[in-house]
């Protein structure tokens, strides 16, 4: 598991480069200042919560039987349903995606406080 965390970080962080070059040479001239920040925002903890799958994937092998995995999971959901909602909400303009963007933020939040937990249960 810790392979696939560490991976699966490496990769979503890779995503997050490219996404926030798209986002400075891409987008720049075709949607708002105001659509571009939003975009930025979610390459911006796209990029956070990759290396946060770094620190999981360093978690599952040093305890293996640990809930590492359950917070690595948590960050890739709220990537996808954080990120996600943000890049797709300021390509199209689809403002309902707001109130999708906190359920990411959630995520994130249970991630950290699952990771915290797993290594403070293994001292």
């Amino acid at each position: 598991m810790d392979r696939f965390f560490f991976s699966l970080g490496a990769l979503l962080a890779g995503v997050a480069v490219a996404a926030g070059a798209f986002a400075a040479h891409g987008l720049r001239e075709r949607i708002t200042p105001e659509m571009l920040a939003i975009f930025e925002t979610g390459a911006r903890y796209q990029m956070y919560h990759a290396l946060a799958l770094l620190a999981v994937a360093w978690a599952a092998a040093r305890w293996p039987a640990s809930a590492a995995p359950l917070a690595g999971w948590l960050f890739v959901a709220g990537i996808v349903v954080f990120s996600g909602s943000l890049y797709v909400l300021s390509i199209t303009g689809l403002r309902w995606l707001g109130a999708v963007t906190p359920l990411g933020g959630l995520a994130f939040l249970a991630g950290w406080t699952v990771l915290a937990w797993t290594v403070a249960r293994a001292g």
